[in-house]
């Protein structure tokens, strides 16, 4: 043990670094598009002074990668350090086994004697469950309701449980990292802060909203908003390890955790649910759910005074899982286990030049790709692209006809990866519709089908009352209908006759806490009796929600209501169960 320590000790040193442990803290923003930061130079509507003094600070990565165009692989790739496609953690939605079995940053860093920390949106399985992954201290705040958390905003330590702050989510995840340094500043520590902005539901205050007057899509006005919250929570934590005399020994990541998700129409629809979020990814093509430049190039800063010169622009590719093999090697921790990332330290020091990495590798459900210098191969099902980033960096021009012998080298070099992985294989699933859609506008320059924003009146035999329906997305989406004012929408079943008590199971999310309810009339009845009605809380979230509501009926029901708050509401599938069995409505493009 000694031994190793003296050895680290040397390493740190010859690379030109203080011997004394550096803190670290990761920040990791959600569904944030490459140029949507002021450093980048690319958009003049923001406002993210911070950020732009962190990236002035150290080194801003033009060509930092995330490991997939979704939230869950990607956060899975970053914490372990490993491509998350060897443990099986492919996309959204499946078994979170492989991550559980891995060795996160966090633990690692425990080992080397840091505190550890986690806030904000965690994403990788239920949040009560984040120590079990290395984190000593968590406030898992990812939405305007209570969040799991054993410490307090004051810094107080508490057992494991909700804490019902009244902040903004924004403000508190920025409140909560300023507790957890306060906490372990006379320690090394690891924070890994992970902001929800701006993915959707997109929910700035006013105060924030008013920092951008003026004509402009309200989508961008949310985003642009949001992001600036998240600036002034940099802001206040770099201030605040400046009082503290920790600047020189902190390293400071900034980076998202993929693209923006556009929709193709960027459409400005009112309640700020889902859709687009009201980022963007151009000059990059694509968007979220695709591995072209727009879906996983992402903001990328590193900064750490005094160790990383100043003003830097890096232009060479690197990616989020070299955030873990940094971590650990500054740390001083020896791992027998082989991380996917590089130490990039060297390379931002002038100890080493070049590239880091000889290529980096994607694989994602249909779609897998490799960068190697400016090639890039990219698959898309049964399609294959070859761009020249160096000349073509929004992959406008697919030039793979032209240069075989580069699409052979690249695809042997990409199925060669690709049999490392679980499952081994280039893809994992079939191209979805939405997927076909994106590749034929952003790749293939195909015309986009008109965007359907006409309301329709009947889906699958649901009427909506004071509310606009459509099908977006595979999903049943519920718009309130400004003419109906204050009064709160519901869905219409009149094709159905249940037996006696009933169950109803309905999955949706929505943008605003409220409740989701059912009515019923029996057959022996005129109208809806005020009684005849059962409602569950819901709350506001990104994500799908299963609310189950047992109704005690009696007699046979021959109409039902679905019953909504006066928001945007999403609904995947509605399932009504008697003693005859159940009968269901999925909801489908």
């Amino acid at each position: 043990m000694k031994v190793a320590l003296y050895l680290a000790i040397l390493l740190l040193s010859a690379m030109g670094i203080s011997a004394e442990k550096p803190n670290i803290i990761v920040i990791y923003t959600d569904d944030h598009g490459w140029p949507d930061i002021g450093a980048a130079g690319v958009y003049d509507d923001l406002k993210t002074p911070h950020i732009d003094a962190l990236a002035a600070s150290g080194a801003r990565a033009t060509n930092g990668y995330s490991t997939a165009p979704q939230c869950v692989p990607s956060r899975a790739g970053l914490l372990s350090g490993r491509a998350q496609s060897r443990f099986g953690v492919e996309a959204n939605g499946g078994s979170m086994e492989g991550f559980n079995a891995q060795t996160t940053i966090a633990e690692r860093l425990k080992k080397a004697g840091y505190a550890t920390g986690q806030i904000g949106k965690w994403h990788l399985g239920p949040n009560p469950q984040i120590i079990d992954h290395g984190f000593d201290d968590v406030y898992s705040k990812n939405a305007n309701r209570p969040c799991h958390a054993n410490f307090t905003l004051e810094g107080k330590t508490t057992p494991m449980q909700l804490d019902k702050d009244k902040n903004y989510h924004l403000d508190a995840c920025s409140k909560a990292a300023l507790a957890f340094i306060k906490r372990h500043a006379d320690e090394p520590f690891f924070l890994y802060l992970a902001y929800r902005a701006p993915h959707v539901p997109l929910d700035a205050p006013k105060e924030y909203l008013d920092r951008f007057p003026g004509k402009m899509p309200e989508r961008r006005r949310q985003a642009l908003a949001m992001i600036s919250a998240m600036d002034d929570g940099v802001g206040e934590i770099v201030a605040d390890l400046k009082k503290r005399g920790l600047s020189e020994n902190t390293l400071i990541f900034y980076i998202g955790d993929n693209g923006a998700p556009l929709k193709i129409h960027k459409h400005d629809a009112p309640g700020g649910g889902p859709g687009w979020d009201g980022s963007l990814n151009e000059p990059m093509n694509g968007e979220k759910g695709m591995l072209s430049e727009g879906g996983i190039r992402v903001p990328y800063l590193i900064s750490w005074p005094g160790t990383i010169p100043p003003d830097q622009v890096f232009n060479h590719p690197v990616t989020t899982l070299d955030v873990a093999a940094t971590a650990v090697e500054i740390a001083g921790e020896k791992t027998d286990e082989k991380l996917d990332g590089v130490n990039l330290i060297p390379f931002l020091i002038g100890k080493k030049s070049g590239p880091p990495h000889e290529f980096l590798t994607w694989r994602w459900i249909a779609q897998a790709a490799i960068r190697e210098g400016n090639w890039k191969l990219l698959v898309g099902g049964d399609r294959v692209y070859l761009y020249d980033l160096a000349s073509d960096p929004g992959e406008k021009i697919n030039v793979i006809a032209e240069n075989p012998s580069v699409t052979k080298r690249l695809r042997g070099l990409l199925g060669e990866w690709a049999e490392e992985l679980v499952p081994p294989g280039l893809v994992t699933g079939k191209m979805s519709v939405i997927w076909e859609k994106y590749f034929d506008f952003y790749l293939d320059g195909k015309a986009a089908e008109p965007l359907n924003t006409k309301p329709e009146k009947d889906i699958q035999s649901w009427k909506a009352r004071n509310a606009d329906i459509k099908i977006h997305e595979g999903n049943l989406r519920v718009v309130p209908s400004p003419a109906a004012k204050a009064a709160a929408p519901f869905l219409v079943q009149g094709g159905i006759t249940l037996d006696g008590n009933f169950t109803v199971t309905i999955q949706l999310r929505t943008g605003i806490d409220g409740s989701v309810g059912v009515a019923w009339r029996t057959s022996d009845e005129k109208d809806f009796h005020p009684k005849h009605k059962v409602s569950a809380a819901i709350t506001k979230s990104p994500e799908f929600q299963e609310i189950e509501i047992q109704a005690p009926a009696k007699g046979k029901t021959i109409h039902l209501r679905i019953l909504l708050s006066n928001g945007v509401v999403d609904v995947k599938k509605i399932t009504f169960e008697d003693k005859s069995g159940p009968q269901n409505w999925n909801f489908k493009n």
